[in-house]
């Protein structure tokens, strides 16, 4: 990358190295976009890596904890009765939509960004005595994800692509949904990768399903691997180390606790 004196130097010289500067400008975001996501936070009871799928942890509003379901299970069977109270800070479960509404109020007031990213799907869906109000909740999941959470970046970047409650515009969307990528989101990983898959770039294609296996295991993304191996677009070696990565994931989340949640029901599945 260039940098220039001032003003008049840059439209003196810029033309003599536009081409590199704006090659360099691609490899940079690519090197950000292919970069692993940072590491998975842990459950604060169990202490092990939470799982990727939503499904198998929980958002608590009364503590902003995010906790897995295994403990959750465990806690609610002990208890006789299912999520009367936080696992975590034994808080009662919220009564009605206004004291829902309140608590993730108070959590926004410290910057939690899953309160923000909550309260979002809220006004999207008309949900705990809200109403539906598509820009309140464009301007919650922003605000979400500039703090950290990679999924209400996803929400966003699939209401651009749709064009649901905003005008439909694919590079807001891909923009977006590169943001959630990049944040960890395994879902915006995957849906790059058909939109690479689609333009026939299917190196760039491979990245993203070899990265959503690696961070998350998403099995949907192995199996596409495993799809493109078959076809000849996948070497055997990387095949190989997709399949260890998916087993090394699954080792690092997968507990007695967990496992027991996920054979009770299906709603508790995590992974």
């Amino acid at each position: 990358m260039v940098k220039y004196c001032n003003r008049d130097c840059q439209i003196a010289h810029r033309s003599q190295h536009k081409k590199t500067c704006r090659k360099r400008a691609k490899e940079i975001h690519d090197e950000e976009l292919f970069k692993l996501p940072p590491p998975k936070e842990d459950c604060p009871i169990c202490f092990l890596p939470l799982p990727a799928l939503n499904s198998g942890k929980r958002y608590n509003s009364c503590c902003g904890k995010i906790i897995c379901i295994g403990c959750t299970f465990a806690d609610a069977k002990r208890k006789g009765n299912i999520e009367e109270k936080c696992p975590f800070c034994r808080t009662p479960a919220a009564r009605s939509g206004e004291e829902m509404n309140k608590r993730l109020e108070r959590r926004i007031e410290g910057d939690d960004a899953n309160a923000y990213y909550q309260l979002g799907l809220c006004y999207r869906n008309g949900m705990y005595g809200l109403p539906q109000n598509w820009d309140k909740t464009l301007k919650l999941c922003i605000r979400a994800g500039e703090l950290g959470c990679a999924e209400a970046y996803q929400s966003v970047g699939i209401a651009y692509h749709g064009g649901a409650g905003v005008e439909q515009d694919d590079k807001k969307g891909l923009h977006y949904t590169e943001l959630a990528a990049k944040g960890g989101n395994f879902m915006a990983r995957y849906q790059l990768s058909v939109i690479e898959g689609r333009s026939r770039n299917h190196d760039r294609a491979i990245k993203h399903l070899m990265t959503a296996v690696e961070s998350a295991g998403h099995e949907e993304s192995l199996n596409d691997i495993k799809t493109l191996f078959r076809g000849g677009f996948v070497t055997k070696d990387d095949y190989s180390k997709s399949l260890r990565a998916y087993q090394t994931y699954i080792g690092e989340i997968r507990s007695p606790q967990r496992d027991e949640a996920a054979a009770y029901s299906d709603i508790y599945k995590y992974y």
